[in-house]
């Protein structure tokens, strides 16, 4: 993994991915991420795959968006496009990356912007990023470029900070998959004047982003999450080759566990539980317990598709989704904690009132005085303001 930033000595550059792309046999994927739009991710990696073409690797773009900006259009200069596919959508035909093109096209490197970007419905696959790992699968390798409030572990964190939820996400296990991950970066005060100068929007809406999205404080916090981000990548890569190599002594190993419900409020514990998993390095499940079920009686639909709504998060960021029978919720958790060595729990805070939870006792409470070795952290539900 390296970090991209124009304070550093050493600027990872094309030329490292040559060397790379000659060490290993399997597809390689290198990720360019940013704290926001305009920073410069497109055009870095245009930058590097006009290197690589120089070097004579074969090297297409199977998607790139400009958004009109002068620069990055000079910079596709003569590099080969790959025609996108068009798919006719409720009368209206819209251009999507044609993935099997590029298949049967065979290039060595091929360029992928907009990772987080959904597909139009009839499409290979849902996600672009699903796109992705389809040309790695296929043998080749891939350079695309991504901006932080995309990572899903990251959703609630960045609607907290900017207002505004962000609904086109890559789940963090996709990161993981990169063999590099560069982060291109400029200063909050660089990244704003490049708005003003019509840069990364019309100049109509320039203003509206400056006191929006675009504010410093919002801008400070994408930019340290981008920085943090990448610099855990690169520390568990380390970590992992450390181990590999035998160079340190095995840790023992963290284990992560979400209270996993069928309300909604999960959706928030399994990406701070996901979160928490990728620091650490460490296993983690979302555990739920069917009480319904072990008492007979189903679960109500709309329970029932939340729940599924949660499992499919939970699968798509990674964990081992663990459904329990119980008719007590407490007991089974412990248990399971207890018989998994469980070092790191997730639970949501209870909604119930505090003479319900005098009556009937606390799940909470139960655990903290049953697992003495575990670190409890409980989540409050929040709603963020939508816009």
């Amino acid at each position: 993994m390296s970090v991209k930033t124009p304070e550093a000595a050493s600027r990872p550059s094309a030329e490292s991915l040559l060397a790379k792309l000659d060490e290993s046999e399997r597809a390689r994927l290198r990720i360019y991420i940013g704290a926001a739009p305009g920073v410069g991710k497109t055009y870095e990696m245009l930058q590097d795959a006009h290197i690589l073409r120089k070097q004579r690797y074969d090297t297409v773009i199977g998607f790139v968006e400009t958004y009109g900006r002068a620069e990055t259009e000079a910079k596709i200069a003569d590099l080969e496009i790959i025609p996108r596919k068009k798919i006719d959508y409720r009368g209206v035909v819209l251009e999507e990356m044609d993935v099997e093109a590029i298949v049967a096209r065979k290039p060595q490197v091929c360029l992928v912007d907009e990772l987080a970007h959904s597909n139009v419905p009839g499409s290979r696959n849902r996600k672009r990023y699903e796109d992705v790992l389809d040309l790695l699968e296929a043998g080749i390798h891939v350079m695309t470029a991504v901006n932080i409030q995309h990572m899903e572990t990251l959703n609630d964190v960045i609607a907290r900070s900017s207002g505004v939820r962000v609904r086109e996400t890559v789940p963090d296990s996709f990161l993981k998959r990169a063999d590099e991950v560069v982060n291109v970066d400029v200063t909050v005060e660089e990244l704003r004047n490049r708005l003003r100068q019509g840069k990364i929007y019309k100049p109509e809406k320039v203003e509206q982003a400056l006191t929006n999205f675009f504010r410093k404080g919002n801008l400070s916090t994408l930019r340290e999450l981008a920085l943090r981000a990448v610099a855990e990548e690169v520390g568990a890569k380390a970590a992992q080759y450390r181990a590999r190599e035998g160079l340190e002594p095995a840790q023992i190993p963290e284990k992560v566990m979400v209270s996993m419900s069928s309300s909604s409020t999960a959706l928030k514990l399994l990406r701070t539980g996901a979160r928490i998993a990728g620091r650490l390095g460490a296993v983690w499940f979302a555990v739920h317990v069917d009480t319904a079920g072990a008492s007979g009686t189903p679960l109500k639909p709309e329970d029932a598709a939340q729940l599924q709504q949660n499992t499919g998060l939970a699968e798509e960021l990674g964990a081992t989704v663990v459904n329990l029978k119980s008719g007590k919720v407490a007991d089974a958790l412990i248990e399971f904690a207890k018989r998994e060595g469980i070092t790191h729990v997730i639970f949501g805070q209870s909604a119930r009132s505090r003479w319900e939870i005098l009556l009937r006792g606390s799940i909470i409470n139960r655990f903290l005085a049953a697992v003495k070795d575990a670190a409890v952290q409980v989540i409050p539900p929040g709603e963020v303001p939508r816009r």
